[in-house]
């Protein structure tokens, strides 16, 4: 399906690039494009030096604290999106996805409201639209906003980053421009297209007025690769660990801490974005007011394919070069008795979302504005997923005894590296290239969909210097109603155990091999190339048996139905195979779809009104210049799901309601000098998946994610102090201190749950990551638990009903506060002579503290983060160098993979510590370069790498040890613009 559109695609790209860049086709165009076009030249054209001066100058006339960014820093690469073109700005970090900036924090804070021309944009969440979905083509603008007004919509804890699109009533005369770039992807070696056109003009029909249109299109197709390499930290007593007599002596217990479950695993990313932007304006020739209709549409699809190569299980055994390092790591080990997991898995996702709006404004006097708005927006996703998993099985063992069930086991030795993938070494070669040995285990397809919609109005009226009080600027006021409707379906196909449980049509045990699965289905098992170039940048500690490895091909499980067909056809007539549909079972003759189970578990539905009625004041007294007034929002919230027993919706509900004042004071100490105070409370509602009590299991129903109807949002009261200094043109230094005291916030939390729908099908053959009650509290939830230290104490628990699925839920924190400083400062050196003059700089340093009442900072807040662009423009040439950095943060307060780890070591002693569990990332550092020359007013040509430096991604335990490792794509891009 995706080859067929990409191949529509860029047969349309090429037709369309011809026309854009064609030197032959542009003189066939009308000259319709004067030379000086405001808004197109911020798109597409202007140069760093502009776009920082536009953003100094709107920064120093806003009342707010605020940020912008306009479109020429956005457009202009290496700033491929718009979280890497916010990454700039102070106090603001990102995250990266597939090395792709993706997910965006303001002040350490990830929960902040998105918006477009100040109304919603809907993603999978409340964080709004994926920045990875949006064009930055289509912006003339981005503001983030620290202090928030009245007027402004509610729901950010963080910042609320305002996406501002063109106005065809704002062009001055047409425009026509396109940009195409191709981008190389190193490590999945692909060349990708991205293309950009807009078009808009503006008509005058005298007494009918005047009215003006805007297209805009963009299109990219990619291919991405990630390697990623994980352990598991587990805690050992130095008495389970052979050759071992003495306790750790870098651990508070004097446990060590041992790497297990080595896995590699090479992710390829697919990703299709089509969208288009439509803006119709119409103003009277009154010149009273205007009203617009706005569509904003984006279609994304794609898919991922991996292999994860595990091996699991064993014991740790102790050699002559072991030894314990600071971290009290054990390093330098072997792994005796692990089980290999080579496992085929792939994901394919569809979005539809769009946001449209029809709204206007009318002066009915010179003094009163009357303003209102509906919207509707919306985000329809489809994701499936399949996985088609092995298992290491001693051919010889069972062709002896084929009742039993005969696992293979392998030693290996590892040799940890603090920031490389270790060094894993099977004393039998390459187990995961011995195709004889592997058993079809597993066939699993998840079917899920989120939809996502919200309707809104809004009406505003403005009244400028009521009762002849000219220092009341204007008095606001205004109400906005919206309904929320979020819900989340999955259906599920899942054979289980099929190497251990298969019975043939005589009801004799049977077990299907790789080896047939090679003969009667050329094609379908391969030895993919990834692992020959496994982590090029970062390399191994040394040698690496995980690297080497044959498995079913991800591409041909990306088409399900081909991959369910073959399924069906070595599963017929055997114990597995049913004519109807049953949970665990693949029908005789059926189709994927028949197949398919409902996951009633996982089923949520949430809605949610809102209504919110603000009154603003603006306030000048000769410097000085003041915004103050208070926002009251009423909150509904209904959230239904199937009972435990899966037969029965249940509704729960809550409301409550926030008042929200904010000040907002500008004092011109001096003609270039500005001080700024603001001061506001801010709510933000937990995101839907947070209020749905449905879970969400992981693939072997071990683990599982739980939300809490019940949740209040996070509260908080904001102060900030600034000073900023203008200078010259477009000059500027600023400094600011923020401290947010939060009242409450959500913090997860884990727990042990009986949950039987869940534990029927649990993969119980890695039994120590399974967790484990007392007998009283079997049947219960329940937050003591510890997990089996041998197989033998594992099966007694299971024959007690013991087991469980380790649970994370959100809870309410008690409070928490986030304080700091920014500094900033640009400044072009145009007073330098000659070529010298088109230097410039960027810079600015952000200082963040956190903490919970733990003690424990809080997620995704880095202490010290900076930003260096250093720039060169003249005569149609320009270069920037941009270095990024932040460094340690609390990436996740609950990992799976830390979790047995704390500062105490290890969770199993009794200790009652807010570190367990917690995984901290390293040190992120980034350098970007870009070039571009304007070849002539009407083509331009750009270069840019992202990621110059191949810099890996490494989390690490509360202690130190590392536990993964990923790795990215350097990328670059050349392109060329036009316009007319």
């Amino acid at each position: 399906m995706i080859d067929k559109k990409r191949h529509h695609l860029a047969s349309a790209i090429r037709a369309i690039n011809a026309v854009a860049v064609s030197a032959a086709t542009l003189a066939f165009v009308p000259n319709v494009l004067a030379q000086d076009q405001q808004v197109i030249e911020e798109v597409i054209v202007q140069g760093i030096r502009y776009s920082l001066e536009e953003a100094a100058d709107r920064k120093r006339a806003d009342g707010r604290v605020v940020d912008v960014i306009v479109a020429e820093d956005i457009g202009k690469l290496p700033d491929n999106n718009i979280a890497e073109a916010l990454q700039r700005i102070t106090g603001v970090t990102i995250n990266r996805d597939f090395g792709v900036g993706s997910e965006v924090s303001i002040r350490g804070l990830k929960n902040n409201r998105v918006e477009v021309n100040g109304r919603s944009t809907m993603g999978d969440g409340r964080n709004g639209i994926n920045f990875e979905d949006f064009p930055a083509g289509f912006l003339s603008a981005v503001e983030v906003v620290k202090s928030p007004t009245p007027e402004m919509i509610e729901g950010a804890l963080g910042g609320t980053i305002s996406l501002k699109t063109a106005r065809p009533l704002d062009l001055k005369d047409t425009v026509l421009a396109a940009t195409y770039d191709m981008e190389y992807a190193d490590k999945a070696d692909n060349w990708a297209p991205k293309l950009n056109v807009a078009a808009g003009d503006s008509w005058d029909f005298g007494d009918a007025g005047t009215f003006g249109a805007m297209v805009m299109f963009s299109y990219q197709d990619r291919r991405l690769r990630q390697d990623s390499f994980e352990t598991s930290l587990f805690v050992y007593d130095h008495s389970q660990i052979g050759n071992l007599d003495q306790p750790a002596q870098n651990t508070p217990s004097g446990d060590y801490i041992i790497p297990t479950e080595h896995k590699y695993e090479p992710y390829i990313e697919d990703r299709e974005r089509t969208a288009y932007n439509v803006t119709l304006q119409w103003a009277p020739a009154s010149e009273k007011g205007s009203f617009y209709l706005d569509m904003n549409a984006t279609e994304r699809d794609g898919g991922q394919e991996a292999y994860s190569i595990l091996h699991a299980s064993g014991t740790p055994v102790a050699t002559a070069d072991t030894y314990e390092d600071a971290n009290g790591a054990l390093n330098n080990y072997r792994m005796e008795g692990v089980v290999a997991i080579p496992k085929t898995w792939s994901s394919f996702r569809s979005t539809e979302a769009f946001s449209n709006a029809f709204g206007g404004e009318w002066n009915f006097t010179d003094k009163l504005k009357v303003s209102g708005e509906i919207s509707w927006a919306e985000s329809d996703t489809f994701e499936p997923a399949a996985e088609f998993n092995w298992r290491a099985v001693d051919r010889v063992a069972e062709g002896l005894d084929p009742s039993a069930v005969n696992e293979l086991y392998s030693d290996a030795t590892i040799i940890n590296n603090a920031n490389q993938p270790a060094s894993v070494v099977y004393d039998n070669g390459d187990i995961f290239a011995q195709t004889e040995n592997y058993a079809f285990r597993e066939f699993r397809y998840i079917d899920e969909r989120v939809k996502n919609e919200e309707t809104a109005f809004k009406i505003d009226v403005e009244y400028a210097e009521p009762f002849g009080l000219e220092w009341v600027t204007a008095v606001k006021t205004g109400i906005r109603h919206t309904e929320n409707d979020y819900e989340r379906t999955q259906s599920e196909l899942r054979l289980k155990d099929i190497y251990k449980n298969l019975l043939d049509s005589n009801g004799d045990p049977d077990i299907i091999w790789m080896d047939d699965i090679a003969a009667a289905f050329p094609g379908a098992i391969i030895t993919p190339s990834v692992g020959g170039d496994a982590f090029e940048h970062t390399g191994f500690a040394g040698a690496n048996g995980l690297r080497n490895f044959t498995v079913y091909d991800a591409q041909r499980l990306q088409n399900a139905n081909q991959t369910y067909k073959m399924v069906q056809q070595l599963l017929a007539g055997s114990n597995y195979n049913t004519p109807g549909n049953s949970d665990g079972y693949i029908s005789t003759d059926g189709s994927l779809s028949d197949d398919l189970v409902e996951s009633k578990g996982s089923y949520a539905l949430i809605g949610e009104e809102t209504t919110a009625f603000y009154l603003q004041t603006n306030l000048d007294f000769a410097r000085w210049h003041v915004i103050v007034g208070g926002r009251y929002v009423e909150t509904e919230i209904s959230s239904t799901a199937y009972d435990q027993d899966g037969l029965e919706l249940v509704v729960e509900k809550q409301s409550y309601d926030d008042f929200l004042p904010s000040i907002n004071v500008a004092y011109d100490l001096m003609d270039d000098t500005i001080v700024r105070f603001a001061a506001a409370k801010v709510m933000r509602r937990a995101d839907y998946s947070e209020l749905s009590p449905t879970y969400i299991f992981n693939s072997d129903r071990i683990t599982a994610t739980k939300g809490n109807p019940a949740l209040e949002p996070y509260r908080a009261t904001q102060y900030d102090i600034a000073i900023e200094h203008y200078f010259g043109t477009g000059n500027m230094v600023s400094a600011a201190i923020f401290y947010k005291d939060i009242a409450s916030f959500l913090k997860e939390t884990s727990r042990c749950d009986y949950v039987p729908e869940a534990m029927a099908t649990q993969n119980q053959t890695i039994y120590d990551n399974i967790c484990i009650k007392d007998f009283d509290n079997r049947f219960i939830n329940s937050t003591e638990y510890t997990f089996a230290s041998s197989q033998a104490e594992f099966d007694t628990a299971v024959a007690e009903g013991r087991n469980g699925v380790l649970t994370t839920l959100p809870s309410n924190g008690e409070s928490g506060k986030v304080q700091g400083l920014e500094l900033g400062y640009q400044q072009s050196f145009d007073f330098l002579p000659g070529y010298f003059s088109g230097l410039g700089m960027n810079a600015n340093y952000t200082y963040s503290d956190s903490e919970d009442p733990d003690g424990v900072a809080l997620e995704d807040i880095s202490k010290n983060t900076y930003n260096v662009q250093l720039y060169w423009e003249h005569s149609g040439f320009g270069v920037r160098l941009a270095y990024t950095y932040r460094d340690e943060f609390l990436d996740d307060i609950y990992q799976k993979r830390t979790e047995r780890v704390g500062t105490q070591v290890g969770y199993n002693d009794g200790v009652d510590d807010p570190t367990t569990g917690n995984s901290y990332r390293d040190e992120l550092a980034q350098l970007d370069l870009s070039a571009n020359w304007d070849v002539n007013d009407n083509i331009g040509l750009v270069f840019n790498v992202t990621n110059l430096t191949a810099e890996p991604t490494i989390n690490r335990s509360v202690t130190g040890t590392a536990w993964q490792v990923r790795e990215n794509d350097r990328r670059f891009t050349f392109g060329v613009s036009a316009k007319l």
